[in-house]
């Protein structure tokens, strides 16, 4: 008995010496401890933005309620399937176009002398309903199948320059020695009735329109197929002298160097008028059709 009390009593002796001069090792744990970088983005809450933009996905565009019942295509009537497409996404269809009417356009055509302007024109309107063709005031002598109202106004000097000091006229120029205006009231009526307006003019009174009416109208450079062509349609009219038809060639070659400043180019060539007059129509329709529609502005 003694004997063991003894040894128990030098085993405690030996304990405390040990753990009293050993220092103590850290506890290692299993489990890496997380870097501060990363504790505070899994503690931080995401930006509101985030949020936002994952709830206006184009998924969360497409849910509806499961609390509106869809009936089947197959056993259910249109109105009623319609109605319940209603109540399931919130709101009635609506019945509005989809895209608006398209505004009215001005159409400013021109070209050299001889190219064949009026007969497209003439041709364009028996083809296109909703075509007012604007008649120009001029100063020039009457031509023998020339109607006055129709293809022109025939006035005189002192009536034209009348309109020019009452600003009744769009654009005006001086041109082979006559007078040739547009009035502005023709453009405004017709407008004003949706109606699209077909301004023919030379090659200046169309830089004169370019610069009054800017993108707001529609250009087009009426050519012949070649400038044999012209010199031939030229000499077939059997109007001009020897002088002026010279002028007349000389002027249709500086004025085909205008015509990168149309927006289209419509070639009229010999026997093939339908062609020009089918281009045109496509051009009117291409302008119909512009998802930014032009608006003339008078």
């Amino acid at each position: 008995m003694w004997m063991s009390s003894g040894i128990y009593s030098k085993c405690s002796m030996l304990r405390r010496l040990v753990c009293t001069t050993v220092p103590r090792l850290p506890i290692i744990s299993s489990k890496p401890k997380p870097k501060p970088h990363i504790l505070n983005s899994l503690t931080q809450k995401p930006p509101s933005n985030a949020i936002k933009s994952f709830s206006s996905s184009k998924m969360g565009d497409a849910r509806r309620p499961l609390s509106v019942p869809i009936p089947t295509l197959e056993k259910s009537e249109r109105a009623d399937l319609l109605r319940a497409l209603e109540a399931s996404l919130g709101s009635p269809f609506s019945s509005d176009p989809l895209s608006p009417n398209p505004n009215p356009l001005i159409i400013v055509i021109s070209g050299p002398s001889g190219v064949g302007k009026d007969t497209l024109i003439a041709r364009l309107r028996e083809a296109r309903q909703g075509l007012h063709f604007v008649v120009t005031a001029t100063t020039r002598p009457r031509r023998p199948a020339e109607v006055d109202g129709k293809d022109y106004l025939f006035v005189s000097k002192e009536e034209f320059l009348g309109m020019v000091e009452r600003e009744e006229l769009l654009e005006y120029a001086l041109v082979y020695g006559d007078y040739k205006g547009v009035p502005k009231q023709q453009i405004r009526d017709c407008l004003a009735k949706g109606c699209d307006v077909v301004l023919r003019v030379d090659i200046q009174g169309a830089a004169t329109l370019r610069k009054v009416l800017g993108k707001s109208a529609v250009f087009v450079f009426v050519a012949a197929e070649s400038e044999m062509a012209l010199v031939e349609r030229l000499v077939d009219r059997k109007t001009e002298t020897a002088e002026s038809l010279l002028v007349r060639i000389g002027t249709a070659r500086e004025e085909m160097k205008h015509v990168k400043n149309f927006d289209y180019v419509v070639v009229n060539a010999k026997g093939k008028l339908d062609n020009a007059v089918k281009l045109m129509e496509s051009i009117i329709d291409a302008e119909k059709a512009r998802v930014s529609q032009r608006t003339p502005l008078i």
